[in-house]
């Protein structure tokens, strides 16, 4: 999908039908147990690190069955070592990036970042700034346009941070018309209740793949289309 602000493709915050729909998260999490033994016959991977990064105020607990299916599939996974996301974007970005460059100088491997909502827009950053660490980016339900201004959480993180929606929504374009060259991901929900789904898209990135899966956004980190999309997509489907 080529870069486009159309008014047919304008961003808008969740609704609240969607918003209300996130209490089916835990059905994303049953219906994966149920696919386990179709999941384990997904690609095998060749070893390669990535490394996942969780959603705001989460931690790397919510990211744990993912990384034990991928651990499965022989890759060698990594937490962000940050503990729970509190949302300080530009802090988190300075020190993920110092981890990246960390693992990447050890193993001599480019890593694959994998990021659930707001830990995909920390892992676009550190991709942008640290590209010959990174060799792609896989994103869960992020805002990827407008920053948190498109989200169920838009007014309560703006106070908590003291932003202006709309002139970070400015900062968020400009950071975004600064492509990337590596592979990027990016899957998203049109029953996302968190982050509105038209914001989840890359409309920046001629290179991007853009999938929609079905799901809620609570429940994307432990959806089993999001898994064999992500395993599929680290073997080079």
């Amino acid at each position: 999908m080529s870069f486009t602000q159309s008014a047919e493709f304008s961003c808008q915050p969740p609704s609240l039908l969607n918003s209300l729909r996130e209490i089916s998260a835990p059905i994303d999490w049953l219906s994966t147990v149920a696919r386990l033994p179709s999941l384990m016959r997904a690609p095998k991977g060749d070893g390669r690190p990535v490394l996942l990064a969780p959603g705001y105020l989460a931690d790397e607990y919510s990211m744990w069955p993912l990384k034990q299916f991928l651990q499965r599939i022989n890759y060698d996974v990594y937490d962000w070592g940050l503990g729970r996301n509190l949302g300080n974007v530009d802090k988190d970005i300075v020190r993920l990036g110092n981890e990246v460059i960390d693992i990447h100088t050890r193993g001599k491997q480019p890593i694959t970042l994998i990021g659930w909502s707001l830990g995909g827009v920390v892992a676009r950053e550190v991709t942008r700034l640290f590209p010959e660490a990174v060799a792609e980016v896989i994103t869960l339900g992020t805002p990827i346009t407008g920053g948190p201004k498109y989200t169920a959480v838009a007014n309560q993180y703006a106070k908590a941070k003291n932003l202006d929606l709309d002139s970070f929504e400015q900062h968020v374009l400009e950071r975004n018309l600064i492509g990337f060259e590596q592979p990027v991901t990016s899957i998203f929900s049109k029953t996302d209740g968190v982050v509105g789904w038209k914001a989840s898209v890359d409309v920046y990135n001629k290179q991007a793949r853009n999938i929609c899966v079905k799901g809620s956004h609570l429940g994307l980190g432990i959806n089993p289309q999001v898994w064999k999309i992500i395993a599929d997509t680290l073997a080079g489907k």
